[in-house]
């Protein structure tokens, strides 16, 4: 019989939900405004920007629970990375992902009390939320209130930069979601970590 371990506590599932909520109405409104034929928008264009401004300040405030939580409380024992020999750790996760996966083969880390990530998926969470979401959030600010963006950045305009570089981090965090919900049907069923970020009870292989 597998072994059930309480990884996702109350808090966290409601970040986590409400973090997902948000994500998918930024992504919405961001598409919207960027792509929409002016004469016929997904949503009309001052609609998608006040929905997009108003999700990202939630979404600012809501990113502080998260890392309060992973400063103050056990979850952030997880995300704490160990460099040396993380290439090889890193090589042999994506090796059972594109190989091992589809042969049967266990994989080369369970996850047990100790670890909930494995080494490719803690790399790739820090990435996201310690430096993605945190700079996603940083230009948007920025946007929100242009006067204290650099009015000249490499003799081009401080905001149109600043514009640029929301949309890439805004497109990357959106490929990260989708891989992780890729992911998240990689388990003891496809369904397993769906149920375990609802329950908060993670049941292994």
């Amino acid at each position: 019989m597998s072994e059930k371990i309480y990884f996702y506590p109350v808090w966290l599932r409601l970040w986590h939900a409400l973090n997902a909520i948000l994500f998918i109405i930024l992504i919405i409104t961001g598409v919207s405004m960027q792509y929409s034929d002016p004469q016929y928008p997904f949503i009309p264009f001052a609609a998608a920007v006040s929905i997009h401004n108003v999700c990202g300040v939630i979404l600012s405030l809501n990113y502080l629970i998260f890392l309060l939580g992973n400063i103050f409380l056990p979850n952030g024992k997880y995300y704490k990375m160990k460099w040396k020999g993380l290439i090889s750790r890193v090589k042999m996760q994506m090796h059972y992902y594109l190989v091992g996966l589809f042969k049967g083969e266990q994989p080369p880390f369970p996850l047990d009390r100790s670890r909930k990530f494995n080494p490719l998926q803690k790399l790739t969470y820090i990435l996201a939320m310690y430096i993605g979401v945190p700079l996603v959030m940083i230009t948007g600010w920025a946007l929100l209130f242009p006067e204290i963006i650099i009015e000249k950045v490499f003799g081009g305009s401080g905001i149109f930069a600043t514009i640029i570089f929301h949309i890439i981090l805004g497109f990357l965090l959106s490929i990260f979601m989708i891989i992780h919900i890729y992911f998240s049907t990689i388990g003891a069923r496809p369904s397993a970590n769906f149920k375990a970020i609802v329950s908060g009870w993670h049941e292994g292989h």
